[in-house]
């Protein structure tokens, strides 16, 4: 939905939990006119019982840099967390379940606002800025990570504790039976000795008789 005032123009996009309003103008300077957004004056993120979020353009821009990968690896069964160096903006697992989102102000008296989301709360949050992303109507490039493949660690980690032990504890108690068994087995028969040589002393001299 587009909403004009003069030049101004306004995209706002609606999941169950979450409304992104984004308010901007055509960049008359590259000949856009019309419903193009390709300068953001500003944005708000409304949640149904959460504080409102707003922000300048570089503040939705970090958000999208860190939910989009996060989101990404969460489907891969990957939780980790997800931030960029000097961005306000931080997600990353909850320690009580959920998932937890960070947010920074730039006013130095402002505390970080911290919010824990559930599964359900992410989804849409992935989706508005999704549809955000992918609007035609938004005619400005908003930087965004592309999909990278797992490494050699995260993929380890996708596979449960239970498993990565299975082999290498299977293994020890082959051996540890293959050991028992080897010591249970009888000893192997020993040749009977040779009867002892008589004393040369005691030999009878050839050609004498008895």
């Amino acid at each position: 939905m587009v909403q004009s005032a003069a030049m101004k123009q306004r995209l706002v996009f609606d999941q169950l939990s979450c409304r992104l309003q984004v308010d901007g103008l055509p960049d008359v300077s590259v000949g856009q006119s019309g419903t193009a957004l390709g300068i953001i004056t500003g944005w708000s993120l409304q949640w149904v019982g959460r504080p409102l979020l707003e922000g300048r353009r570089e503040h939705l821009q970090a958000l999208m840099q860190v939910v989009f990968p996060y989101a990404r690896h969460l489907i891969s069964g990957v939780r980790r967390d997800f931030s960029v160096a000097g961005e306000p903006v931080d997600i990353g697992p909850h320690a009580e379940g959920g998932h937890r989102l960070l947010l920074r102000s730039s006013q130095p008296d402002t505390p970080p606002l911290e919010m824990r989301l559930d599964d359900a709360e992410l989804a849409d949050l992935v989706r508005v800025l999704d549809q955000l992303r992918l609007d035609p109507r938004l005619q400005l490039p908003l930087a965004v990570p592309e999909p990278e493949p797992l490494g050699p660690r995260e993929l380890l980690e996708r596979i449960p504790l239970r498993r990565r032990l299975t082999a290498p504890l299977g293994g020890a108690a082959v051996l540890a039976v293959s050991a028992a068994l080897v010591l249970l087995l009888p000893p192997p028969p020993q040749p009977p000795l040779a009867p002892p040589a008589a004393p040369a002393s005691e030999a009878t001299p050839a050609g004498s008789r008895p």
